[in-house]
């Protein structure tokens, strides 16, 4: 018989092999979890003899699977780059102007262009992107602080930018058709992720998490300020503009197939800093990990608890809200997030 101790010793030794096993574990069971045939759980011999079950499984389940993985290790990964980058507990993903710029693109595709799922995504990325460039653009300009003070700036504007545009395209909208739909996509779901929209995202998501991972080592030491860096052979400038470029791609990538979910890129970093320090070499796959850990938990939630679909939103915004107040009140006094 095994000693816990030892079990224990192991898993501190190894966090992120427990992790992945914890991820792969997770995934395995989500394709039992559902409705069908049952309220929340689908037995085994019915998936090997129910050819129902088994397109359910092999065209729905799977691939929301699969989404609801990058979802939640692109928001976290990017969330814990910009953290580091930035030196604030605060930022997420959408900081620069991605996730508002997103949803703008997603109210202009279902009022002005038809909201036909490839051209809604299509127009959601374009303006995250958008939202990226202009932060960017906007950073140069300014003449106050220095460059992450400014760029923390832009991003602010424009992300209220995008957002009184958002009000106006609401506005605009018909109240019976376009204005459900936009009110539903900024909450945030998969429900309806197929595998083309898969194909969408595993080209952008998977090489950009790829040079998030790669670069992990170097985020630790462009954490500590332009000089510092330089002083330690880093080409700070160089480096951190890819991190960026890296971290908002694979953002705008998932927001513009999965909506707008909030807290994952936020609550997640905070969380695997816990667990393995502060190491930018073990927090950021960490962060990836958890990330798709809670963000498939919570896509169970979603689909499971009621016959109708729930917001993915809603779920991460819930748990991801409580857990932080839990962090914050449980933090030591002057210790940093």
């Amino acid at each position: 018989m095994s000693n816990p101790d030892h079990r224990a010793n192991w898993m501190h030794r190894h966090p992120l092999l427990c992790l992945l096993a914890a991820l792969l574990l997770t995934a395995g069971a989500s394709v039992f979890i559902g409705r069908f045939p049952a309220p929340c759980w689908m037995p085994l011999d019915r998936l090997l003899a129910d050819p129902l079950a088994q397109q359910l499984v092999l065209n729905l389940r799977l691939p929301r699977i699969v989404a609801a993985i990058l979802l939640g290790a692109a928001l976290s990964g990017a969330g814990a780059v910009m953290q580091m980058l930035f030196r604030n507990p605060l930022v997420e993903p959408g900081f620069l102007g991605v996730s508002h710029g997103a949803a703008f693109g997603a109210g202009l595709a279902i009022i002005f262009l038809g909201g036909s799922p490839l051209v809604l995504q299509g127009c959601a990325a374009v303006c995250a992107l958008l939202g990226l460039l202009c932060s960017y653009v906007l950073a140069q300009r300014l003449r106050y602080g220095g460059w992450i003070l400014r760029l923390v700036l832009a991003g602010i504007a424009v992300s209220a930018l995008f957002s009184s545009g958002l009000g106006l395209l609401k506005c605009m909208a018909d109240p019976l058709r376009q204005l459900p739909e936009i009110t539903f996509w900024l909450m945030g779901g998969l429900w309806a992720v197929g595998w083309r929209d898969i194909g969408h995202l595993l080209p952008v998501v998977v090489p950009s998490l790829f040079i998030v991972w790669l670069m992990r080592w170097r985020v630790s030491l462009l954490s500590l300020g332009d000089e510092t860096a330089f002083s330690l052979g880093v080409a700070a400038g160089r480096e951190r503009i890819l991190l960026l470029a890296a971290a908002v791609a694979a953002t705008a990538a998932v927001v513009a197939v999965a909506g707008v979910v909030g807290w994952i890129g936020l609550l997640v970093p905070h969380v695997a800093r816990r667990l393995v320090g502060t190491d930018a070499r073990k927090s950021l796959p960490a962060s990836m990990l958890l990330g798709a850990i809670f963000c498939l938990l919570c896509d169970d939630l979603a689909r499971t608890l009621t016959s109708g679909e729930i917001p993915l939103g809603i779920f991460t915004s819930l748990f991801g809200a409580t857990l932080f107040l839990v962090l914050m009140i449980r933090q030591p006094p002057g210790a940093r997030p």
